[in-house]
Formats: C-alpha cells, structure tokens, sequence
C-alpha cells in the first residue's frame, strides 16, 4: 500500500511531440494544477506556455552542450519534492513509457508508497510520420508496426535483431537513432531487406520547421548527411514512406512553415493564437506584459457609488472592462444599478467583452483608435447634451498609464469626464532577473527559438519584448504590427515592420495570410 505522503503526488505526463495542439485534456488539467513541474528539451514551447505561474520549475535535459541530469539523479528529484507534500509533474516529450524511461522513474516512487498516476502523451512515433504525409501503417503495404529504439540504458547503441525485423517485415520506426543510422540502414541491408526499400528522416517532426528527407535504405545516410538533418529526427522504414508525395498536408496549409510568436498578457487568452494555429503556424505564446487589477481603489468605488451621474462608460480595453465589472459584483451591485448609461468600446475585442457582460455597445469608432473613440463620443456627447439640457458626463476606467489620446478630443469640446485608472501594467522582467528568481513567466530565450515574424497587439508588449527576449539586435524581428500606434513603438528597436490595415484580430490575421 502506498503510505500518507502528506498529499504528496506525482504524475507521468506526456507532452506530446511538440505541437502543442497534440497535448492532451487530461495533461493540460493536471498541470493546471501543479505544485512542481520537472521538464526536459523535448518539451514543446507551446506546452511550456501552459505551465501555470504558481508552479516551481525544475529543468532536467541537455542544453548548450551541458550533460543531461543523470536518471537516477530525476528519480531522487521526484521523490524528494513528493516528499514535501507536492503536486509533483513529470513532463516528457512524447509518451512516457514510449522509451521514455517513465518505467525507471517509477521504480523509486512505488519502493518509497509514492503515489502516481500515468497520461500518456501521443508519440513521435505515429505522430510525426503524419504530419509529414506517412502513414505508419495502410493495409495494401504493410500489416505490421514496429518502434526501435537506437539506444539503450546500457549502451550508446541498441543491439536489433535486423534479420528478425526483416522477416517480419511492416513499418520500422527507430526512435533516438539519428547517429546510428549508417549502423541501422547497414543492418537493414545485410538482413536481406530489399536495397530500394522506402526510407525517410523526419527532423523536428510537428514544429513549423520540420523536414524530411525520403529516399531508400542503400542511400538514407548520404541524402540526410547532404541535407544537415539534424536531431531530434526519427528514421521510418518501409513501403508507406512512399506515400508522402501524396499525402503530405502540413506545409500545405495557409500559414504552414511558419512559427509566430505573440505577446499578450500572460494572464489573458489569445484569439490570435487560436487563428493563426487553425492555419497552420506554429504559436510560440510570449507573456511580454502583465495586467493586475488595482485593489483598493477608491477613485474606481466613489464612481461606482455615483455612477447614474455618468452618461457614457467608455473602454480602451477588454482588461479594463474586466477590472470595471468585478469591483461592481465586489461592491454587491449589478447592471441594474447602471440604469440607463450608454456604453462605448475602442474596438471588437473590447465590445465583445462588455457584450460578455450582458451589455449592448452604443459607440464604437469605424477606426479602432484611442483618438477615434474620444472624437466620436465627444461628438455624441454635443448631441446627447441638447436633449438632456446638460453637459454629458464620461466615466473612463483604463489602464494607469493610458495615453491622451482619448481624453484630448474631450477636453477640446470641453466635456466633462472621470479618468480613473483600473489597472496597471508591467513589462516583463528580463531573463536575467527571471533566471534568478526561477520565474517563467517572462519570456524565454527568444534569439534560440527562430521565430519567423512577432505579432504585437499594443506598444506595451513591444517594450515588454524587447526587456525580455535576449536580443541586443532587433534588425533581424520582423514584428507585425496591430495598428500605427504598436508600429511606432516596434520601430524605435529598428524592428522590420508590418502593420495590419485595421487595428483588430481579424485585420492582423489577414496581414499574416498576404505576407
């Protein structure tokens, strides 16, 4: 029986093979939940980003030339901060127990009354033939699969029975083979597998920049040496490689090929990432700012208490329309305390927010733009005020470094309005600071993971990237752009600019499908 660990647990979790798209439900629950999460390289980017801010992080793979953590050295990392009570995630690319060494790490936690539990993750092994147009299996070619591993715990190199897999013929799949490929492709060869045989490499196998080299058995080797494949790569054998010239679909896609990073609050979801994903690129989610919700904010609750003085409630963003509506269910009151206030949003993102709230959007400015939003409810206002017999009056709650943009087109038609400040927002800390306080929510290293473009939705995350992406050289960030306002502040770094025609997702999206 496993003995009272003080709720100690720890879970095997399979990342998948790197799209983040692949990682399962169940995977994403549990490390919502996690106390601890102990990773290794082979964990996608897009998984990483889930990782919740509350989480310890504890790195145990190969980077920058550095050994890995031995094994044995995770199995005593496990049980130590079980031991302390912890929810405890073991998260590994691919499957755990597809030459995962899940096996081993559970040795040690059931010797000890750990308790675990397993989510297996998909594997490289059927994973990334798909996504390169293999089938691993098809009933006119092969009736069998079988998955090899190019090393063991022992040795560097696995001793396989090549003359056995040959008679048995199918579909061969050898996982950490890269190096021993002359030495498996020799095999092949001398075990009587015929020396056209369908061979393929597939390189970074789900990422946007992943490749595949198809050839035969007798000439693998050469042809991937020729193309610089490099690890991590998978070797798949058999008459199914054939098939990708018809089947191959990944690149094919509208932004397919592409990895796009985004900033965006750490805290907030992205609908840019879910359009652009569902076209293909691949989503690197970069927290550049964060928005925290101002407590005790007393200017916000003398408004709230006198809000039927208001005429209009204006947003410049969804965080504030957020901030706006909790202080209201904080201060126990409703929308029929709002009476019958007309409210205006900068754009759609912010409209649909309020509309989430159960609120229809009066105002709403042909250009989303902070300039645009004030002259169009200054011109509102003259109109509203010949029926009321008054002067309107406007509640602004934004962030507390808001620009003056919206307020200037006020103060012009001399309307009267309340500036009240919701929330603040932080740039991102640099990796320096965040190596050293075990934070990640700031940005990984940026320059190692070949973006091709950076999306910004605001100036903000722009200087949060540029604090945060350990570059000292932006000539080469090709940013695109949400509107002019993002575009100036991107080419103070002297960033390659695009800028959507419109300031809105959909505009952004479309920037990206013409670049």
């Amino acid at each position: 029986m496993m003995r009272d660990c003080k709720n100690g647990k720890v879970w095997l979790v399979g990342a998948g093979p790197g799209d983040a798209g692949l990682f399962t439900i169940k995977g994403k629950k549990v490390l919502d939940q996690a106390d601890v999460v102990v990773y290794d390289k082979l964990v996608g980017q897009g998984v990483l980003g889930m990782i919740p801010d509350q989480a310890e992080l504890i790195f145990v793979g190969k980077v920058s030339g550095n050994h890995a953590v031995p094994q044995h050295e995770i199995n005593q990392i496990l049980l130590r901060e079980a031991l302390k009570g912890k929810r405890v995630v073991r998260l590994k690319g691919g499957d755990p127990f597809v030459f995962g060494r899940g096996g081993e790490e559970l040795e040690l936690l059931c010797k000890n009354g750990i308790p675990f539990e397993i989510v297996p993750g998909i594997t490289s092994a059927v994973s990334v033939p798909a996504y390169n147009g293999i089938p691993v299996t098809h009933r006119d070619f092969v009736s069998s699969l079988h998955i090899i591993t190019g090393h063991t715990k022992k040795k560097e190199e696995a001793e396989i029975d090549y003359h056995s897999l040959v008679k048995l013929g199918g579909t061969f799949v050898f996982l950490m083979g890269i190096s021993a490929m002359p030495k498996i492709c020799q095999g092949l060869l001398e075990a009587g597998i015929e020396p056209d045989m369908p061979a393929a490499v597939l390189e970074r196998g789900t990422s946007a920049h992943q490749r595949r080299v198809v050839s035969d058995v007798t000439n693998l080797t050469k042809d991937a040496e020729k193309a610089g494949i490099k690890t991590p790569a998978i070797i798949v054998v058999g008459k199914v490689c054939a098939l990708e010239k018809e089947f191959h679909w990944a690149e094919d896609r509208p932004l397919g090929g592409l990895k796009i990073a985004i900033t965006r609050p750490k805290d907030r979801d992205s609908s840019l990432a879910d359009k652009l994903s569902m076209l293909g690129a691949e989503i690197m989610l970069m927290p550049a700012i964060e928005t925290k919700e101002i407590k005790n904010n007393k200017p916000l609750e003398d408004a709230i208490h006198d809000i039927r003085r208001f005429d209009y409630i204006a947003f410049t963003s969804p965080v504030g329309v957020t901030a706006f509506f909790n202080k209201l269910r904080e201060m126990k009151k409703d929308i029929r305390d709002l009476g019958s206030i007309r409210f205006a949003a900068i754009g759609t993102a912010t409209r649909d927010a309020i509309e989430k709230m159960g609120i229809l959007v009066d105002l709403m400015p042909a250009v989303y733009s902070g300039r645009a939003l004030g002259e169009l409810i200054a011109a509102r206002s003259a109109e509203l005020g010949s029926k009321i017999g008054r002067k309107p009056e406007i509640l602004i709650p934004r962030a507390r470094i808001g620009t003056d943009e919206v307020t200037t087109p006020l103060e012009e038609a001399s309307i009267k309005f309340t500036d009240v400040a919701v929330y603040d927002t932080f740039e991102a800390e640099s990796n320096e600071k965040a190596e050293s306080g075990n934070s990640h929510g700031t940005l990984i290293e940026f320059a190692s993971e070949e973006a091709d473009y950076v999306a910004f939705t605001s100036a903000s995350t722009v200087r949060g990237f540029a604090a945060s992406c350990g570059l000292s050289n932006f000539s080469d960030v090709k940013a695109v752009c949400i509107g002019e306002k993002t575009a100036e502040e991107a080419r103070k770094y002297g960033m390659e600019i695009h800028i959507s025609k419109e300031a809105t997702i959909d505009s952004i999206v479309e920037c990206f499908l013409g670049l």
